[in-house]
């Protein structure tokens, strides 16, 4: 019944705000047009389409609000006049009361609010989909910000989810391009994400890690947190001072290097991405500042640590090995990864994958991002997958949306940046750093302690194989151990000879030194 309630209101929201007509009037078609002019009848739609988009995902709650931020970034894709209206969503969602905020500090630290803080402004500075933010001071005199969950958020994602969960399944359900793009499996991964948000102890932890492996890059400044003022629904950390990214024209006054700024940006993304394989996956405009100090002139500000991407060893690897193909226009090889990772079906032909990414991918090398749409080439990309059985990935969502922000963000600071060429020696480095000597020796330092106690047992572990295999199997259960048991011993067999040939290898080695 809840699920039947929501989606009359979203309907009734749609309609009240015209955002049917707001969505249709994008097509050209002359048929579109027609209909556009059918289902306004007898409405009255005055307002600008911005301001009724912005206004009408507000209503609809923090999902909403979520899909506004990342569009408003996408000024390729949406008229200027509505991109500007969205982005007054990324921290200036209306507030909930002053009074209410209090009493929401109050209560997660169970004592009154002079007692902790020695200021606290009741006159939020930033108020965003999941929470919003005060400016305080602590009783030592340290300068911090609050952040206070909104009340009653929890219900209405539940709500949302559920009725995302609902439809999800239907696509899946009833089309064959749903089945492909998984989208149970990606609502399920944004619901996580959501239910992450709604933790404010583990966004804290995401920003002391995020800090700690920023730490000497040199290139941007992470918030600490005030641990022993960090609740589930209100966390404390240092106030950072900056200039919003959006404001282009006071960072140009204040003599900023905005095309240093822009490969920064890239750097710092890469660096996380393929050096740490965590990531902040928000970078919306509304999350990012610049530091104007003398000490930190030009440094990135990093806020709002709710959504973080992390990547396994293989995810990264597979990523990196694709990005490299794609900047050396090896789109045999982008195939060729596409089939051995099972993204697509493994009878497909090679070469005709390889040529529908080429005729995607060629048109856009050689010029400069301004002159490059991204969504173009998504468009394109997504009617090569249909017709290849591609499928989508649900772990690399929240990296696929990071990306689209990062594209927005370069064309604010930089439209002449080439994202490819600011990319690709970074990623090149990396590559040489993950194979080679280099990357052995890196492999071995890591596991060191657990071949320190593999080593010693392995002849033990030999010999209680080398004996269960003389056991009589009397029974399947027992054949099939031991046939367990033998294969177990082929791997240990090749271990030992494996670290007795690293061992002789060393011991050459460490000969050769001495005697030279």
């Amino acid at each position: 019944m809840k699920h039947v309630v929501r989606l009359a209101f979203i309907v009734v929201t749609v309609l009240r705000f015209g955002l049917d007509e707001v969505a249709l009037s994008a097509f050209p078609q002359r048929w579109v047009r027609l209909l556009v002019r059918l289902v306004t009848l007898g409405r009255r739609l005055d307002r600008p389409r911005g301001e009724r988009l912005r206004q009408g995902l507000e209503r609809l709650g923090p999902i909403f609000v979520k899909f506004g931020q990342v569009l408003s970034t996408r000024r390729d894709l949406i008229p200027l006049d509505v991109a500007d209206e969205l982005a007054r969503l990324q921290d200036r969602v209306p507030p909930f009361p002053a009074a209410q905020s209090r009493a929401l500090v109050e209560k997660a630290f169970g004592r009154p609010i002079d007692a902790v803080f020695a200021r606290f402004d009741a006159e939020p500075v930033a108020s965003a989909s999941i929470a919003q933010v005060h400016f305080a001071e602590l009783k030592d005199g340290r300068e911090v910000a609050v952040k206070v969950l909104r009340p009653g958020m929890r219900e209405v994602i539940e709500q949302d989810l559920a009725l995302l969960h609902t439809i999800a399944a239907w696509v899946e359900r009833l089309s064959a391009d749903g089945r492909r793009l998984k989208p149970r499996e990606v609502v399920a991964e944004f619901d996580g994400y959501l239910h992450d948000e709604l933790d404010l102890v583990r966004e804290a932890a995401n920003a002391t890690q995020l800090r700690r492996n920023m730490d000497g890059l040199g290139l941007v400044l992470i918030p600490e947190m005030v641990w022993e003022l960090c609740t589930e629904s209100v966390i404390v950390m240092q106030r950072m001072h900056g200039v919003p990214i959006s404001q282009i024209g006071r960072l140009r006054e204040a003599g900023v290097d905005l095309k240093k700024l822009s490969r920064d940006g890239v750097t710092i993304f890469f660096t996380q991405v393929f050096r740490d394989g965590y990531f902040h996956a928000d970078m919306h405009p509304g999350n990012i500042m610049v530091s104007l100090d003398a000490a930190t002139f030009g440094r990135y500000i990093a806020l709002d640590f709710g959504i973080i991407g992390t990547l396994t060893e293989t995810d990264k690897e597979y990523l990196a090995y694709n990005f490299i193909a794609f900047f050396r226009r090896d789109y045999k090889r982008v195939a060729e990864l596409h089939i051995e990772s099972g993204w697509v079906p493994p009878g497909t032909r090679v070469g005709d994958l390889e040529g529908a990414i080429r005729a995607v991918c060629e048109p856009q090398f050689d010029r400069p991002l301004k002159d490059i749409s991204l969504g173009q080439v998504l468009l394109r990309l997504f009617q090569t997958s249909r017709r290849f059985n591609v499928e989508i990935q649900p772990q690399l969502v929240l990296l696929q949306k990071t990306l689209l922000n990062i594209e927005g963000l370069g064309r604010q600071l930089d439209p002449d940046l080439d994202l490819w060429t600011t990319a690709k020696p970074f990623l090149e480095r990396w590559m040489n750093e993950q194979v080679g000597w280099r990357g052995l020796a890196a492999r071995l330092e890591r596991e060191a302690p657990r071949y320190a106690q593999l080593l010693p047992a392995l002849p033990r572990l030999l010999h209680e194989v080398l004996r269960q295999r003389t056991q009589p199997a009397a029974d399947p259960a027992l054949a099939e151990l031991v046939a367990e048991q033998r294969r177990i011993r082929r791997l240990l067999q090749a271990a030992v000879w494996g670290a007795g040939a690293l061992l002789l290898a060393l011991g050459t080695a460490v000969a050769v030194v001495l005697v030279g």
